[in-house]
């Protein structure tokens, strides 16, 4: 029975530790990000190049997924606004029947922006390593990132510990609850995995 309740107290007691944990991760996160992401298009400051974080084209049900339509709408609204000169689309490529950038791309040109303001990297598999390729590759010291606000303050944060000046322009939520939990629930525990990868960077 001591052996059950010792136990008890050790799973309590790591939970809570957990919940500590991912909230202090979330509050820095947000506390960097407070003033570089914008709701309002008029406010955001020009940028040479935009980076557009990949996300698949269709749901898990096979229908129109909403973050990747909201994100194309926002990411053509600066464009066509002279805020971004060209948009850098990075994303995931892990078949021939799954390509991200390409995906952005196609609908990209459906709205109105041509190809030659367009870049792909189809080798964005993490939000970091769209940074970095948007830094080392493209030589982008400073830049826009597109993407929901839960997204861009984690993409915020990663800039910034990469010495890259970005700002961040947020494209509509999805607000479908059952959707909404799933993905930021999810979003916590990215955030405590990206503040442990950067302590293993720092360590190597």
């Amino acid at each position: 029975m001591k052996f059950r309740l010792l136990l008890l107290r050790l799973g309590l007691w790591g939970a809570m530790a957990c919940t500590v944990v991912a909230v202090v991760c979330d509050a820095i996160v947000r506390l960097r990000a407070r003033r570089r992401c914008y709701d309002d298009a008029e406010r955001v400051p020009h940028n040479k190049m935009g980076l557009v974080l990949g996300t698949s084209p269709l749901a898990p049900d096979g229908g129109a997924n909403m973050y990747f339509v909201y994100r194309i709408e926002a990411a053509a609204l600066l464009y066509k606004m002279g805020k971004v000169e060209c948009l850098l689309l990075s994303g995931d490529r892990s078949g021939e029947d799954y390509d991200e950038p390409s995906a952005m791309r196609n609908s990209l040109m459906e709205h109105g922006v041509p190809t030659e303001s367009i870049i792909l990297d189809k080798s964005g598999f993490r939000t970091l390593d769209s940074i970095v390729h948007a830094s080392k590759i493209y030589g982008q010291s400073s830049m826009t990132i597109i993407s929901q606000r839960f997204h861009n303050e984690r993409a915020i944060y990663l800039a910034c510990s990469r010495g890259v000046d970005a700002v961040a322009y947020n494209a509509q939520d999805v607000v479908r609850w059952n959707k909404y939990l799933k993905i930021h629930g999810r979003e916590y525990l990215a955030r405590v995995k990206m503040f442990v990868d950067i302590i293993r960077s720092h360590h190597h």
